[in-house]
């Protein structure tokens, strides 16, 4: 999991940074990044991509990269900026404000994706790179877990779409609730979805 890592460090860098997101697929809710730099040579076999982890097991992974990571960044983009620019530029624009919100400035980036994302530091997209580098799968920790607590916090303020459960995905349950009370401020109204797009739907604020 650290080979990236050793490579980038063979190459002269000093301060690797691992980016990943939370969120792009969900119909509601906000796409949530995370940059993480972890000491040289870090290891912790428990660290793996976020998806691969129970909920429990994301939590406590949580506490212990925010004690011994170097810096951690993150950045939201909600619903309505998905909207205006879609979901693919909201998560780059989330990935680059989240490097940019570390207190330590890294000079090499490993980035989740195969896409580059808009700022100057040399940096290498790694697909699949949540299972592949360990700083990558870091920062998706850190993502995922932020951004369920803020859909867990929208639960409390929407509790008709179960978004503590679903997490703003489009389970059968969330489309019937979608189909049953319209779509509230922060479902994605640019997501090409059957009950997403019926005119009749209110906007419930």
């Amino acid at each position: 999991m650290d080979t990236f890592e050793k490579i980038a460090y063979q190459e002269g860098y000093q301060i690797i940074a691992g980016i990943d997101e939370a969120g792009r697929g969900p119909l509601a809710g906000p796409v949530v990044a995370a940059a993480v730099i972890l000491p040289p040579g870090y290891l912790n076999s428990e660290i793996k991509d976020s998806k691969k982890l129970s909920a429990g097991k994301r939590e406590e992974l949580y506490e212990i990269i925010n004690k011994e990571a170097v810096a951690i960044g993150m950045m939201v983009v909600d619903a309505d900026i998905i909207d205006r620019v879609n979901i693919l530029q909201a998560t780059l624009q989330a990935m680059r404000d989240a490097v940019l919100e570390l207190p330590a400035s890294p000079d090499f980036l490993l980035i989740d994706g195969n896409q580059r994302i808009p700022i100057l530091t040399p940096q290498k997209p790694i697909v699949k790179g949540d299972s592949l580098s360990i700083s990558i799968a870091a920062a998706s920790i850190i993502a995922k877990v932020s951004r369920d607590r803020i859909m867990e916090m929208y639960h409390r303020q929407f509790p008709q779409y179960n978004f503590q459960q679903n997490k703003g995905y489009g389970t059968k349950e969330h489309l019937d609730a979608i189909k049953k009370f319209g779509i509230c401020k922060i479902h994605r109204k640019s997501f090409h979805v059957k009950y997403l797009n019926q005119t009749k739907l209110e906007f419930n604020v």
